[in-house]
């Protein structure tokens, strides 16, 4: 996956996780959307638009993750975890002890 799609399916598994699935499609740009075609198309996801009375100022559209997709975003969170971790600027108490211990 390229870095976009790898941050589209973060983005859409975050909407299925904390808005039951709505997508503010102020987030996406052309280039998801046409991400988001090719997935639909090969099964990956299940996208569409909400019917008009349920259309809020931050829904309009819905999405469904696969099994496979859900996989695959569970794989990247733990990626992106580790690559902000080997990163960070910071220490644990317990690391600060042992460094002082030295």
């Amino acid at each position: 996956m390229t870095k976009d799609e790898r941050s589209l399916l973060l983005f859409f598994e975050s909407c299925a996780v904390e808005h039951g699935g709505l997508v503010d499609t102020r987030h996406m740009n052309d280039e998801d959307f046409a991400i988001t075609d090719a997935w639909k198309k090969q099964g990956l996801v299940d996208y569409g638009r909400l019917a008009s009375e349920c259309c809020t100022k931050t829904g309009q559209c819905w999405v469904k993750l696969s099994d496979e997709a859900w996989r695959l975003a569970h794989e990247e969170r733990r990626a992106r975890y580790a690559r902000i971790n080997a990163k960070r600027n910071w220490r644990t108490t317990q690391e600060k002890r042992e460094t002082e211990q030295i």
